[in-house]
């Protein structure tokens, strides 16, 4: 029996104009399987299938056949397929119930009606593949976005499914991070599961995976290539779209004179002292829970200090979180950046943060229908439309394309030639290498403050 076979598969949203899967072959068995394609190419929708989510969920017009484990979909409650099919979804802080990580891992092990010496067991392995045992009493709110992606596939790996399915799982990891979840996947498949992966950043993925899958337009096309699949984005890697700091700028952009912030009163951050001039580009780096999300958010008066005190030049203060939906409220993309330009006194329309971004085939779609690398540029084009004085970016990169990266270095080049500031909280080192003109690594909740290699050399 399959693990997955799909025949003739269609599938259209409701309300969409174009169908969102198109007449899908496939036959999987075994292994771990990697399915590369651009953004809204239909990745998401297709892994949405495995569990029943299209169409129970979504609702919908769905053709063809697609069983799941020897099961239609259409005929099988996703409840049912839950037992045997362990989904990690592309938004971690969505999936977390309980608030603690122990009781968020044992949440489907109770629901699968597993006994207290087995559950405590399976949690215990689960914490430990994932390498995040030493987090098991933590509050889920005080995690890192890489942390919650790693507690998402640990509650997923406790329920021991027979196929797994992950949406952009390396996201938001550092290297480490990575290693540990590929890891834990590749522990999985050779206890006898079947793993299915649709990421972007394929380093770390494409040397395991048995076979590679890619996706366009909602149709499987030829496998590509593993050798291509893994190359990685000459825009990115070269570097060739590196700011310059504006000449002469001497005023800071922003300062924090002895910053200790965390949250839940909690600090992360230790009597930091930093800043940055007007058009400087600040790469903000260092492991998963280091502190680059809490250096943001204080940055951005999100988050008040627990001591010390923070500054900032006059002007608009754009602020990219992790999670993009979060920002995502009006009925279309276009009125998403119109809304900026109307409340910032910025004159023109949305047509320039559109094509910056490769958005205009979506602009009048509802931000929250699209995938989850064109929600990132729908966020990325409404928060730096017009021309913001300090723009705070955490993990920009995150589910994007090779072509959304190099739009990304395009506009962070465009804010600092204009003399605003920009900080950027990533793990991505070749987006670090295009854009940045300092790099301040977190390291025990201090500051490392180094320059930037390509631009040192």
């Amino acid at each position: 029996m399959s693990t997955l076979s799909f025949s003739h598969l269609r599938y259209t949203y409701p309300s969409a104009s174009t169908r969102a899967l198109e007449r899908v072959d496939l036959d999987l068995n075994s292994g771990l399987v990697l399915l590369t394609g651009a953004s809204g190419s239909g990745k998401s929708t297709l892994l949405r299938v495995c569990n029943g989510l299209v169409p129970h969920f979504h609702g919908g017009v769905i053709g063809g056949k697609a069983l799941v484990l020897g099961r239609d979909i259409v005929r099988t409650r996703t409840r049912d397929l839950a037992r045997d099919v362990g989904f990690v979804f592309q938004d971690p802080e969505l999936q977390a119930v309980y608030a603690t990580v122990e009781r968020d891992v044992a949440f489907g092990l109770e629901n699968l009606g597993v006994g207290r010496g087995e559950m405590l067991s399976r949690i215990d392995d689960a914490l430990d593949h994932c390498g995040i045992a030493h987090l098991r009493g933590r509050a889920v709110t005080t995690l890192s976005g890489g942390e919650r992606q790693r507690l998402a596939l640990a509650g997923v790996l406790a329920m021991r499914p027979r196929l797994l399915v992950l949406d952009e799982p390396l996201s938001q990891l550092d290297p480490d991070g990575s290693r540990a979840l590929m890891d834990a996947v590749v522990g999985a498949v050779l206890e006898g599961t079947t793993a299915l992966i649709a990421e972007h950043r394929v380093h770390g993925v494409v040397e395991h995976a048995t076979r590679v899958l890619a996706m366009e337009r909602g149709a499987l096309v030829e496998p590509a290539p593993v050798a291509a699949a893994g190359a990685p984005n000459p825009a990115l890697a070269q570097g060739s779209a590196v700011p310059v700091r504006r000449q002469g700028a001497t005023a800071s952009e922003w300062e924090m004179h002895g910053v200790s912030a965390g949250p839940a009163g909690v600090p992360l951050l230790h009597d930091l002292d930093l800043s940055a001039g007007a058009g400087e580009v600040v790469a903000v780096t260092g492991a998963n829970g280091s502190g680059k999300t809490t250096l943001l958010r204080t940055l951005a008066g999100l988050l008040p200090p627990l001591s010390g005190r923070v500054e900032r030049a006059p002007g608009r203060l754009a602020y990219l979180p992790q999670n993009p939906s979060a920002l995502l409220h009006r009925a279309t993309v276009r009125s998403e950046i119109a809304w900026t330009l109307r409340r910032t006194g910025w004159e023109g329309t949305a047509d320039r943060a559109l094509d910056e971004f490769g958005l205009r085939a979506v602009a009048e779609r509802y931000p929250r229908d699209l995938s989850s690398g064109e929600q990132q540029r729908a966020a990325l084009a409404s928060v730096l439309a017009g021309s913001p004085g300090l723009a705070l970016l955490d993990e920009p990169t995150r589910g994007m394309d090779p072509a959304a990266r190099s739009a990304l270095v395009a506009a962070v080049s465009r804010v600092a030639a204009s003399g605003g500031g920009v900080v950027v909280a990533t793990h991505d080192d070749a987006l670090v290498r295009a854009i940045a003109t300092r790099v301040i690594e977190l390291r025990g909740g201090v500051a490392c403050d180094a320059a930037c290699p390509a631009v040192a050399s």
